[in-house]
């Protein structure tokens, strides 16, 4: 046998020594490919064992393919311990570590206006009032003519109301759904409709389009004394116990009496929203007997309401979709 098939000891110990020496896999690999790949030391041992004699042939090549085992166990137990070497480095430096407390994701608010829409509609469902939703896109004959609007009121003006096609509005108010809620249907009832309305305002406490909630009551003997008691206990509810309200003097179409809603705030008024008896002919227009039967509704808006009560000095600040200012209710 030659002298190289004579140093097989020789190779396996200088292979071991490289296999150890290498500091990455890339160099692992390359080290192996040394001995072990299609040009290397026992790769070509292996070629040549065709050229001993038949005596020989067999105990060499049992010998190469024992050194070449050897070198292969000796190459997957150093690649193990480059992989765990290379994981404990990685989880030292960017390892999450499970007993420290969690960093909980941040999570979403509701917004100011959902929240008082929220409360308003627990407070008026307590009373036994029901809820009635109507079109944002109304009718004219919904939006002003029912509701004993005259043609020539100033709220039909295009400066004041956003018309589209068809002889439609955008709702200027929630009182439309008064309409629709009472045709067809006879007293006693009592509702409230909230929503988006929609006209030509823009200023701190103005916005083209804002929300309302409306409340009315249909029976026989209903008089003013039962609005007022029903606004002052909603008033207690939504601002506390020592809110005072006051009632003064006004005219809407579809009211009659008439009056504007006041609260006290930070040593003064602030107004809240309209109230009164409904007028007879709206009643009429909704097929109701106006001699038989009384109401009273009132409306207000929810935005406003949201403002003052989270101290927030511009409405645009509730629509804009800045989430720093949310993230504070």
């Amino acid at each position: 046998m030659s002298t190289e098939f004579e140093n097989l000891g020789k190779l396996e110990r200088e292979a071991r020594a490289v296999l150890e020496a290498a500091g990455n896999t890339q160099a692992l690999t390359e080290a192996r490919a040394r001995f072990l790949g299609r040009k290397g030391s026992l790769s070509s041992l292996l070629r040549r064992i065709g050229e001993l004699d038949a005596t020989e042939r067999v105990r060499v090549g049992q010998a190469v393919n024992t050194s070449k085992q050897r070198i292969e166990a000796w190459f997957q137990e150093r690649r193990r311990a480059l992989e765990e070497q290379a994981q404990s480095h990685a989880l030292d430096r960017y390892g999450l570590d499970v007993t420290l407390p969690g960093v909980a994701p941040p999570r979403g608010h509701l917004h100011p206006v959902t929240l008082i829409e929220r409360e308003m509609t627990e407070f008026f469902s307590s009373l036994g009032f029901s809820i009635e939703l109507g079109p944002e896109v109304e009718t004219e004959y919904n939006n002003f003519e029912a509701l004993n609007f005259p043609a020539d009121h100033p709220s039909r003006d295009l400066q004041d109301t956003f018309f589209v096609e068809g002889g439609h509005v955008l709702r200027t108010h929630t009182s439309p759904v008064q309409i629709r809620a009472m045709t067809g249907r006879q007293p006693p009832f009592r509702f409230i409709a909230l929503g988006r309305v929609y006209r030509h305002d823009n200023d701190a406490t103005h916005y083209p389009m804002f929300h309302q909630i409306e409340g009315f009551l249909v029976d026989e003997r209903v008089t003013f004394g039962d609005l007022k008691g029903v606004l002052y206990a909603f008033a207690r509810h939504l601002m506390g116990p020592e809110v005072q309200v006051r009632f003064r003097a006004h005219f809407f179409p579809f009211t009659e009496p008439s009056a504007e809603m006041d609260f006290s705030w930070q040593g003064g008024w602030l107004e809240w929203g309209g109230c009164g008896m409904i007028h007879p002919r709206v009643l009429e227009n909704c097929g109701i007997d106006s001699e038989r039967y009384q109401g009273f509704a009132f409306g207000m808006g929810i935005d406003r309401t949201a403002m003052l009560r989270f101290g927030i000095p511009h409405i645009h600040l509730l629509f804009d979709g800045d989430v720093r200012v949310l993230e504070q209710i």
